[in-house]
């Protein structure tokens, strides 16, 4: 039993850690990499065939709100004094100066806009799509094909329901649902908003709703699983530790394990589709087509070629090449949904399987990354870290999570080729 550690000690902690966050503070990446609308009009005005003019000198007349070099002054003086003060094979400190070097890769990548840096710095940070998970496993692109093949025989239309409901309307609806998941916190605001790209964006206590966004009732149930159950619930759980505070923000190695969770969450309460799915596998493919020469026009034909608007097309050619050129490596954040999702059930499965259920509820204690569970789990028990406030329903009760867990790892054993051989005469 791990002895509760003194309040000094504490307070040496709750000291670095704020300053983490205080450092952090400036630094938006999407909003650094972000394109304006004249690129949009501009593409749209070429008829959709001409490359839209985004390199180095785009992104220099897009000043940054921070210094970036000044920033990394900052992170490399925390990283020294973390291991001045706790040395170097405390397991928070650890943890903390990894968030450091990585906030630094962070500031690089921003200062590399526009060029082959940027996206070099991409793959350090999120992967790239030729990543395996194991040696001689299936890459995630391989991955993402043969999920697109399964979703292949089901037509696009099945249960497509017309979006009939824009973003005012969405924004209530939303605000409702978000006032009885966080009874304690009535602070988390939906609005809209004109910045984004996505439909809807969630930031610590609050979702933003694109304003020109039309949705249905299975998008806004999504948005409420995905961004509020999971990303807006680990933010506020991080907000509410008293000691290690770092946990409120996510550095890139979080971004795997919240996307995973978020989607993960989707398919355990029935609030994903087909469509959804393929939109997940599509960017994965889009990422891999740029970091194999494709560009700018390629990505958009792609989408085009997969059943998708021309303004849809533009949308998410350019989430993969936001912060690049137009012709340059992708920005690969996106594909963290993919490879998060199949982290995260591993982990869970593993958990269940070895009979460590506790440490299933602390994915959601704030911005976590999977290879800090077992190092977090010792902190709970140390007194630096509290049991997440809010919890999904489906992680509040362990039961039935276990024993879906455990129907799901056993049906994968069973192989289903023989099995379609055996029921071709009733199906």
């Amino acid at each position: 039993m791990a002895v509760k550690q003194s309040e000094q000690y504490q307070l040496v902690i709750r000291s670095l850690s704020d300053r983490i966050v205080e450092a952090q503070a400036p630094i938006r990446v999407l909003d650094a990499i972000k394109w304006d609308d004249g690129i949009r009009d501009r593409f749209f005005r070429d008829g959709c065939r001409k490359l839209p003019e985004v390199g180095p000198d785009y992104y220099k007349r897009r000043p940054l709100s921070f210094d970036p070099a000044e920033r990394l002054q900052v992170f490399q003086d925390i990283e020294r004094d973390i291991t001045r003060q706790l040395g170097t094979f405390n397991p928070v400190g650890q943890i903390m100066r990894r968030m450091c070097r990585e906030y630094r890769m962070v500031l690089r990548m921003i200062e590399g806009r526009g060029t082959a840096e940027f996206g070099r710095i991409s793959q350090e940070l999120y992967g790239s799509a030729s990543d395996a998970f194991h040696a001689g496993d299936p890459t995630i692109t391989d991955l993402g094909i043969m999920l697109t093949e399964s979703l292949s025989n089901i037509g696009n239309d099945l249960g497509r329901e017309p979006k009939t409901i824009a973003a005012p309307e969405a924004v209530a609806i939303l605000q409702e649902q978000m006032d009885k998941v966080f009874p304690d916190d009535q602070t988390v605001r939906v609005f809209e908003s004109d910045g984004i790209v996505a439909d809807a964006a969630a930031g610590a206590d609050y979702i933003k709703i694109r304003s020109d966004a039309m949705f249905n009732q299975r998008d806004l149930k999504i948005l409420a699983v995905h961004e509020g159950m999971v990303h807006v619930a680990t933010s506020l759980n991080g907000q509410h530790q008293p000691i290690c505070t770092f946990l409120a923000k996510g550095p890139p190695s979080s971004t795997v394990t919240q996307e995973g969770l978020a989607i993960l969450m989707e398919v355990i309460t029935f609030a994903s589709y087909p469509s959804r799915l393929r939109k997940l596998t599509n960017r994965t493919r889009a990422i891999q087509l740029a970091e194999s020469g494709a560009n700018f026009l390629d990505v958009f034909d792609f989408y085009r070629g997969e059943g998708y608007s021309e303004e849809d097309s533009y949308n998410n050619a350019s989430r993969v090449f936001r912060g690049s050129s137009s012709d340059g490596l992708p920005f690969t954040k996106d594909l963290a949904y993919l490879k998060g999702f199949i982290l995260t059930y591993n982990y869970i499965q593993l958990a269940v399987r070895q009979g460590k259920l506790q440490q299933i509820p602390l994915l959601f204690c704030g911005k976590t990354t999977l290879e800090d569970m077992r190092t977090l789990g010792q902190l709970v028990e140390e007194g630096l870290v509290v049991p997440p406030r809010y919890l999904p329903e489906p992680f509040a009760d362990l039961n039935a999570l276990s024993a879906w867990m455990c129907f799901s790892g056993f049906l994968t054993n069973l192989s289903l080729d023989r099995i379609e051989a055996d029921y071709a005469n009733i199906l």
